[in-house]
């Protein structure tokens, strides 16, 4: 499969590994969880025959790139109601779901959604534009104690309390409002010529606080059991480390602290079976003409009989 590089929206990361993931059958009923700009989506659909393609999200700008067809269904939601929104269509069991975790390029690129280090714009972060929690919100009215725990937790940041001691100190004079100013109080305390990584990490972590990231994404792993199919398959592709190790633990053991549950005669309890036990990673290729993708890490299983 050839990469495209006319994508504007969101150019789909792995496509072709995601597809080969996803072992398409063309009569099957499938599921894109972060549809974004129609991607993975698009190419999915073009696959099927009689098959039926649902596709998730809960950003308005990407309903702007849904389609209609009688076999695609666009649901503007988070998939952490994944579930309810199958029965809602009558679909209990399905053959392949799709999951291209993160922000999209467009988000990142939309200056005013708030997402990217760089420039001056509201502080936003909202992946769900009605949200009543944003990046404002919790940079001006969480506690020291609360910044602490967020940084600590999402950021993986060094001296997380210096950093909110900073804010707390910072927000004081007055209220802050945009990410400009954000950036201002903390270039100084990071580390030399690691100011773009150290900005992104705390950036990282107010964002997954704003949109809930983690517990959406554990909701959304457990239900998945559910409605797949036996041998249908999962495909989850994340682009950080607490994602990744999510995913990792849910796919090798069926928990999300990486313990191992076995039945009365000793049988290990989990509900997939990994198809690749290492992450595959982009090509050369693929870096570069879409050097976003450099972090991504896919993980592919299966569902167990029974």
């Amino acid at each position: 499969m050839t990469l495209n590089k006319d994508y504007t929206y969101h150019n789909p990361v792995m496509l072709a590994e995601c597809l080969e993931g996803l072992r398409i059958n063309p009569e099957g009923t499938y599921i894109d969880v972060t549809f974004g700009g129609g991607g993975h989506s698009k190419v999915i659909f073009k696959q099927l025959t009689t098959g039926t393609l649902i596709s998730f999200d809960q950003d308005p700008d990407a309903k702007k790139n849904a389609w209609t067809a009688p076999n695609f269904h666009f649901i503007a939601s988070n998939f952490a109601f994944i579930k309810n929104h199958l029965r809602f269509l009558g679909i209990e069991k399905v053959d392949g779901i799709l999951a291209d975790l993160g922000v999209s390029s467009h988000q990142f690129d939309e200056g005013e959604r708030g997402f990217s280090i760089r420039g001056d714009f509201p502080l936003d972060m909202r992946m769900n534009q009605s949200s009543d929690i944003d990046a404002k919100k919790i940079v001006n009215e969480y506690s020291e104690e609360e910044l602490i725990s967020i940084l600590r937790k999402y950021g993986e940041v060094e001296r997380p309390g210096k950093i909110a001691g900073t804010i707390v100190r910072a927000r004081s004079k007055g209220t802050l409002k945009r990410t400009g100013e954000l950036n201002e109080i903390l270039t100084p305390i990071a580390p030399k010529r690691k100011e773009n990584k150290f900005l992104a990490q705390i950036y990282q972590a107010i964002r997954i606080e704003v949109n809930n990231e983690m517990d959406v994404l554990e909701k959304f792993l457990l239900q998945t059991s559910d409605v797949l199919k036996p041998k249908g398959r999962l495909v989850v592709m994340s682009y950080h480390s607490l994602e990744d190790r999510l995913v990792k633990n849910f796919m090798k053991r069926g928990s999300f602290d990486g313990k191992i549950e076995k039945d009365f005669f000793g049988n290990v309890l989990k509900p997939f079976t990994e198809i690749n036990r290492k992450p595959i990673s982009p090509t050369e290729e693929e870096l570069e003409i879409n050097n976003r993708s450099r972090s991504a890490k896919l993980r592919v299983a299966e569902r167990n009989d029974g």
